[in-house]
């Protein structure tokens, strides 16, 4: 058996679905749009079976896209959680067939509140299509099952319309990269567009040491504080020069060295840094990594050292 060939059927099956529906779209994107674009409560998805499931799907994208919205089983409505639907709220209901049981038995309660109501069924007049005030086909022509009997097209093809929905309403409401990034804070956009510099960056027991130090100590600083460098500061904290791994490296190869000098005859003197701490951690990334650093000083704007920022910091924190 091809199965290779199956699978490719099986897609080749639901792109003409999805095609087909493109083609057949009138102006209810429009209408729904606005409708959604006017309540002052939240976009409620209801449905059973797999029609739930995309509901669900439907619910977390809008609410992350924008719109308010959260998914309500038909039977925990009937059942006390109908009062969170609110009188400012809308109503999207799906149901293939527009006859599940569950969900026919509380459109009377929506209408008798006058919640506005978006019915998806694949025929109008079915009841879900009658009672809904604006309607949107999911009709299909065949499902991917070779029974044509499991949802799979069907399914398919409601996700799509309610992605479709969910961009339309976002480019409604101008919804740009930073409003996307706010109700994703965690996620790679979120730490791009939120995470500062000095939400990361080292500031606690910094191997600091003064110009005058023997490089035998230093070194010992260097150890203990786990950044592959020591830094180099005045008496009022000011940024001075660091001593790196590579620098010290550097040094071993000179004819007079000697444990015994000052570190600063080995150190970086006026060491790359950055003069302040709320810089994005996403563009203090492009310097680190256009320089070639390990590390980036943080300082304000007197020099006064701050933190470290190390490039293991920003790949653990996932800043790209």
């Amino acid at each position: 058996m091809d199965y290779t060939q199956i699978a490719k059927e099986v897609l080749i099956t639901e792109a003409k679905e999805l095609e087909r529906s493109s083609a057949l779209l009138g102006n209810e994107m429009g209408k729904i749009v606005q409708l959604i674009a006017k309540i002052k409560g939240k976009l409620i998805i209801t449905g059973v079976g797999k029609s739930g499931l995309v509901g669900s799907k439907m619910a977390a994208t809008f609410a992350s896209t924008g719109t308010s919205s959260f998914f309500l089983h038909p039977t925990e409505a009937m059942h006390g959680d109908f009062g969170m639907i609110g009188k400012e709220d809308a109503v999207l209901a799906i149901s293939y067939s527009g006859e599940s049981e569950e969900l026919i038995r509380i459109l009377p309660h929506i209408k008798r509140f006058d919640i506005p109501l978006i019915g998806m069924a694949k025929d109008k007049n079915s009841t879900l299509g009658r009672y809904s005030d604006e309607f949107i086909s999911i009709m299909i022509e065949k499902e991917a099952c070779p029974l044509n009997t499991a949802p799979t097209s069907s399914t398919t093809l409601t996700m799509a319309l309610g992605d479709a929905l969910a961009v339309c309403l976002m480019k409604h409401q101008d919804f740009q990269k930073e409003d996307f990034a706010s109700f994703h804070p965690g996620g790679s956009l979120g730490k791009q567009l939120f995470v500062k510099i000095k939400d990361i960056m080292r500031d606690k027991n910094l191997p600091i040491v003064s110009a005058t130090t023997p490089l035998k100590d230093a070194i010992v600083v260097m150890s203990e504080g786990r950044l592959g460098n020591v830094l180099i500061a005045d008496s009022e904290g000011k940024l001075e020069g660091v001593l790196s791994d590579g620098d010290l490296r550097r040094a071993l190869m000179l004819e007079d060295f000697s444990l015994q000098n000052p570190i600063m005859t080995y150190a970086t003197k006026n060491p790359q840094s950055i003069q302040d701490e709320n810089i994005l951690a996403s563009d203090a990334i492009k310097i680190v990594e256009e320089k070639k650093l390990q590390h980036l000083v943080v300082t304000d704007e007197n020099r006064v050292i701050r933190g470290v920022l190390h490039i293991h910091d920003l790949v653990e924190a996932g800043i790209k």
